[in-house]
């Protein structure tokens, strides 16, 4: 019988991510689809015939899931659909589909973070992953995360996996996530009735497509909307291993680069030079799938166990991670943040002031100081500028707190800490001078 392996990479689109000069994003995304069609090295937007493909030839399918290319990672995407040469090998290895859109997504399959601009699924036809690829930490930067050495690293895993399989079935059993809230993103509360299954051709295609982020929106909403909280891990989903001081080679499949001292992952015992074997029972491919066995990880907390290969030998390492421990991660990057600063802050993107920004204003080490970078000016995205908030104004006082330091504190409290409808007293310095406002959580 032959196997079928899915790769699928998943290009986040946000609102941010531009059409390029003299093109809308209605033209670049049927440009896309007249390139690719062109050239006939992808299958465009029909998963059903690359797996009628790959029973055909006995060939893996690698689906690359891109919904509208986007700005951030867009030299990845174009390594990928040009054929770099550091893969092209490997691609050729793979019945190739494009698909351009979250629209219809088995989410009992395709559980990823959302928010990132690559990421990857290896997966067999009968719904055994292999393994992931891909992450992101940043706003902009992702080369610290991705590469294509990395991507070419780890379909050579993938590959020896799948040859191995179903001997090694149990070995990957882990990489299969439990039920999902919802079947589809389209069957979440707030996307229902405003999108369908599959992209409208006919009409506006680009205002059809569902992006992987409103995926995360919609999930955390629901639960605003049920719970009136968020749960730790959906507000800090798939925590970057570099959140508890793990830091990892994005060239290689998942090698240690360093242990930050003090860290988690220091304490733990990892080194330098380490390649991780086994994590949690699972072979990583990747950082993507490291993230995958900490997003297991309750909030409360827990022990992971390593198998490393550290000088020729194999060494096992215990990674304790307390209650709470989620939260070191830093979520004020992810394009979802966006309506979290809804939700709890009055739609401000707040800032550290540096150190010397801090000296300017005269505000000691250890104190709230968070500048607004931009203050929301349409509703439902008004209300910190209804209150009188201003551009610049740098907040000290959140409903008598202090000692925020970064804006991803001040979410998790303002979100799970104070009860929706909560009119939230808020000192400012303008100029010099404090400004008193009132914020009212949503």
């Amino acid at each position: 019988m032959s196997r079928v392996v899915v790769l699928i990479w998943f290009g986040v689109i946000c609102s941010v991510c531009c059409a390029a000069a003299g093109q809308t994003r209605e033209e670049k995304v049927r440009g896309d689809k007249a390139k690719v069609e062109a050239d006939g090295f992808w299958i465009y937007n029909d998963l059903a015939k690359g797996y009628a493909e790959a029973k055909k030839t006995g060939q893996p399918i690698l689906v690359a899931l891109r919904c509208i290319p986007c700005e951030q990672c867009v030299k990845l995407d174009e390594d990928l659909v040009e054929k770099d040469e550091r893969i092209k090998p490997l691609l050729e290895k793979f019945v190739r589909v494009r698909l351009i859109s979250a629209n219809g997504l088995d989410l009992s399959l395709f559980q990823f973070d959302t928010d990132q601009s690559f990421a990857v699924f290896i997966l067999n036809a009968d719904g055994t992953i292999y393994g992931r690829f891909g992450t992101r930490s940043d706003q902009r930067n992702w080369t610290d995360d991705v590469s294509i050495a990395g991507l070419a690293k780890a379909l050579e895993g993938a590959l020896a996996l799948d040859k191995d399989y179903p001997a090694n079935k149990e070995l990957v059993a882990g990489k299969k996530g439990p039920p999902p809230d919802f079947a589809a993103p389209e069957k979440y509360p707030t996307l229902a009735g405003k999108y369908g299954s599959q992209l409208n051709y006919e009409g506006n295609v680009v205002q059809s497509c569902i992006h992987c982020h409103q995926i995360g929106d919609a999930q955390r909403q629901y639960y605003r909307d049920t719970n009136g909280t968020i749960p730790e891990r959906v507000l800090f989903p798939y925590p970057h291993p570099k959140a508890i001081g793990l830091i990892l080679d994005p060239e290689q499949c998942a090698t240690v680069l360093r242990a930050e001292p003090n860290s988690l992952a220091a304490k733990a015992g990892f080194q330098a030079g380490d390649v991780i074997q086994t994590l949690a029972g699972q072979p990583p491919l990747s950082i993507g799938d490291v993230q995958w066995v900490l997003q297991q990880v309750p909030a409360s907390g827990g022990s992971v166990q390593a198998v490393v290969k550290r000088n020729d030998k194999t060494s096992e390492v215990g990674l304790d991670l307390p209650s709470g421990w989620r939260k070191q991660d830093d979520i004020a990057w992810r394009a979802s943040s966006w309506e979290l600063r809804r939700m709890g802050l009055g739609a401000m993107f707040l800032k550290p002031l540096t150190p010397e920004q801090r000296a300017e204003q005269k505000l000691p080490a250890g104190t709230m100081a968070l500048r607004a970078e931009h203050v929301g000016q349409f509703a439902p995205h008004d209300v910190a500028k209804k209150a009188g908030v201003q551009k610049d104004d740098v907040l000290i006082s959140f409903n008598g707190h202090t000692d925020f330091q970064r804006e991803t504190d001040l979410l998790a409290y303002a979100l799970n800490e104070l009860p929706v409808g909560s009119k939230v007293p808020a000192v400012f310095l303008r100029n010099g001078e404090k400004i008193n406002v009132e914020l009212v959580t949503r």
